[in-house]
């Protein structure tokens, strides 16, 4: 009896451990990089005109896969990288909770841009959320040159595959880890 109640008790702390130690890779930055720049490279070839939006930008987040999932409730979670001046500076964390009609799951790569250092400190703070209130615009051929910033802001998702219907009340929140 002890040493099942020893296992029941050590197995949950050894992995718990091993995934608190993976989570602090120190190559994480790297790899998220490798992965922001083909989901910002798909998106260039979808709309070629978000070039404008990089050029005219002080910092941006580009978070490759969000996974997002709901019935009744939902979430969804993702993790990025910040560009400042063409280097990353960042890991950005996105976690996402919905209230309403929803079901299904859904994958999509979102892309934040900030028109001026004020909005870029701001979010920079830590622990950053969007409330309901704000929308994305949802990628396609073109839709970038009708885009503009809003409070200093634009952002962008593009669908990567799954179905998700869904009448929803929920905000986003970002949290970053610096270099």
């Amino acid at each position: 009896m002890k040493k099942l109640l020893f296992s029941a008790f050590i197995t949950p702390l050894a992995l718990t451990s091993t995934l608190a130690l993976s989570a602090w890779e120190k190559d994480e930055s790297v790899e998220l990089d490798v992965k922001a720049q083909e989901a910002l490279t798909e998106f260039k070839a979808v709309d070629p005109e978000v070039e404008s939006f990089i050029s005219q930008s002080v910092g941006y987040v580009v978070i490759p896969t969000v996974g997002k999932a709901g019935f009744g409730i939902g979430g969804a979670r993702g993790k990025g990288v910040l560009y400042e001046n063409g280097a990353v500076t960042a890991v950005v964390t996105l976690t996402q909770l919905s209230i309403g009609f929803q079901w299904g799951g859904q994958a999509y790569s979102e892309f934040l841009f900030f028109q001026d250092t004020p909005s870029l400190s701001n979010f920079k703070r830590g622990n950053y959320e969007l409330g309901a209130q704000v929308s994305a615009v949802a990628i396609t051929a073109g839709v970038s040159a009708d885009a503009a910033f809003v409070n200093g802001m634009a952002i962008f998702t593009h669908a990567k595959g799954g179905l998700m219907y869904e009448a929803s009340v929920g905000g986003q929140k970002f949290k970053l880890e610096g270099k």
